[in-house]
């Protein structure tokens, strides 16, 4: 309800303060369908909304990476999404993998975090602090690691004992990119755990089913199973969105400074200072990302899982499935998304894209200008881009690593684990950012006398309290202890995750439905009464 009714009040704000797309004559566009990637879904499906009433029809189906290309390939939709780049042929199926002679580019839309939303319940309390490492989340996934008590979960969590659980994991049954990002990591960090699991070698869009596991079409799939009422002991796999718009917890994942962190924007946008992207355009593969580097980053920041998502645009001039509206409202749309939509990206559990993929984005966009002259890009460049990971006249910074948080000392290895689940997420950075950009996020970055990402390591506490950098407050537990992970204060279901006492969420419901409501009214019926209140002056004189 809550998560709604902010939607509801950016929405509102973001119609009067942005504009997807000028004003053009009736006519100029025309319904455009898409279809792929569900770990982009909720970044896609929040840009549809936004655009909606600048006459932007879009519709696009989460059906998954590999779907989605193949749809593009017979030509049965206008675009597709994806995490991956088209293989060729489908290593584990064996299927061709192409475009089918239909001309395409590649263009980055978004960035996040494939991350590890889990269901673990002690006397019906969700334990929301849980840490793991990248080898332990191997030997889950591949069924070496049956039981939450295992010594290695307890070793990654400083000695805390869960109590005897088995793991459900949970993985997805379609093609899906959230599985060729994790097999990626596992092949490159983990083979001698993964090859044999998988029986080959490298990344595969159809995550084996083995053992224990149970396979969910999806993205809203995977997260509502694991949310559910039956699935205490499930782990699972996904864009960090899911978890945040349903309030699960997400494990904490060891990096190679020895910290566990949270698929955070700004823990994002570090690590995605390492993804080596692919300059050459000439190559079919023009954008598409490396992302070897971006697992093994030594930064204390860093979000190992970190990834980007694309989409697959037309270019050919004689495609049959485009017209010069077609083509106008994929341009419109695309230059919203990796501009303006870009800032709300953060709150919603995903990280905006710097600048030189902003940049590349906009020479994709022009190739649809240069398969139909007909295509209007005036007032499409940077300089009219609102992105918040970059500010004008400086270019050439990634404003959302420069100012990321550094983790508490509470989630380095040996340490914690932290008792405050957010610990580390960067909520005040987030805020500001949604409020004011990047411009806005340094100033709280820079409170303490400092404009440096450590000076920031304090803002990353909920509602926006400070969190100091050592993890001070956070409660010290005897090595041993069973169940000392964090439990939070949340009551409820396993169908109803961490609500707040009713009475006390009823009370906070009401008061942000008043102010919703004022809010609605400021922007509708503010303007009609400056307007009348001018013209009885101008009668008066």
């Amino acid at each position: 309800m809550l998560f709604a009714l902010a939607a509801v009040v950016a929405a509102v704000a973001a119609s009067t303060a942005t504009t997807a797309a000028p004003a053009r004559a009736d006519g100029s566009h025309a319904l455009i369908q898409g279809s792929g990637s569900s770990w982009s879904a909720n970044a896609m499906n929040q840009w549809i909304a936004d655009v909606q009433s600048n006459g932007l029809q879009v519709v696009f189906t989460a059906n998954g990476s590999a779907q989605g290309r193949k749809d593009f390939g017979y030509r049965t939709s206008d675009f597709a999404v994806t995490e991956i780049g088209y293989q060729g042929t489908d290593p584990v199926t064996g299927d061709s993998d192409t475009s089918q002679g239909r001309a395409f580019a590649y263009l980055p839309i978004v960035s996040g975090g494939t991350s590890f939303p889990y269901q673990i319940r002690v006397g019906g309390q969700l334990v929301r602090n849980l840490r793991l490492s990248g080898r332990t989340l191997a030997l889950i996934f591949t069924n070496h690691i049956s039981n939450w008590n295992d010594p290695a979960i307890t070793a990654d969590n400083n000695g805390r004992v869960l109590p005897s659980l088995p793991i459900i994991p949970v993985v997805h049954s379609e093609g899906s990119g959230s599985s060729a990002h994790f097999t990626d990591y596992l092949d490159k960090l983990f083979p001698d755990i993964w090859r044999p699991f998988a029986g080959h070698a490298g990344l595969t869009e159809y995550y084996p089913r083995q053992g224990n596991a149970i396979a969910q079409s999806g993205s809203d799939g995977v997260m509502n199973f694991i949310a559910s009422s039956a699935a205490n002991g499930a782990i699972g796999f996904d864009e960090y969105s899911y978890a945040l718009g349903k309030n699960y917890p997400v494990a904490k994942i060891g990096n190679a400074a020895g910290y566990f962190t949270l698929p955070s924007q700004f823990n994002v946008a570090v690590a995605l200072t390492r993804a080596v992207i692919n300059e050459d355009q000439s190559s079919q593969d023009y954008l598409l990302q490396d992302l070897s580097q971006v697992y093994v980053y030594n930064d204390p920041r860093t979000y190992p899982l970190s990834s980007y998502s694309y989409m697959v645009e037309p270019t050919a001039p004689d495609d049959s499935k485009m017209t010069t509206a077609k083509r106008q409202t994929l341009a419109d749309f695309l230059y919203y998304s990796i501009c303006d939509g870009q800032k709300e990206m953060g709150p919603i559990g995903y990280s905006p894209l710097p600048i030189n993929l902003v940049q590349a984005g906009f020479q994709q966009i022009g190739k649809l200008h240069q398969a139909d002259p007909g295509v209007d890009l005036t007032q499409r460049d940077v300089s009219t881009c609102n992105n918040p990971t970059f500010i004008a006249g400086q270019p050439n910074r990634n404003y959302l690593a420069e100012i990321a948080p550094m983790p508490p000392a509470c989630d380095q290895s040996g340490q914690g684990p932290c008792t405050d689940a957010t610990a580390g997420r960067g909520d005040a950075l987030t805020a500001a950012i949604a409020k004011g950009g990047a411009a806005a996020a340094a100033k709280v970055g820079a409170g303490a006398g400092g404009s440096t990402a450590a000076t920031a390591a304090g803002a990353g506490g909920p509602n926006g309290s400070a969190v100091a950098a050592a993890g001070a407050a956070d409660a010290v537990l005897s090595p041993g202890d069973v169940l000392a992970l964090g439990l939070g204060s949340h009551t409820g279901s396993a169908d109803t995750p961490g609500h707040v006492s009713p009475s006390t969420d009823s009370l906070l419901t009401k008061v942000l439905m008043a102010i919703a409501a004022a809010l609605v009214l400021a922007v509708l019926v503010a303007p009609t009464l400056l307007v009348r209140r001018f013209a009885r002056r101008r009668a008066a004189a």
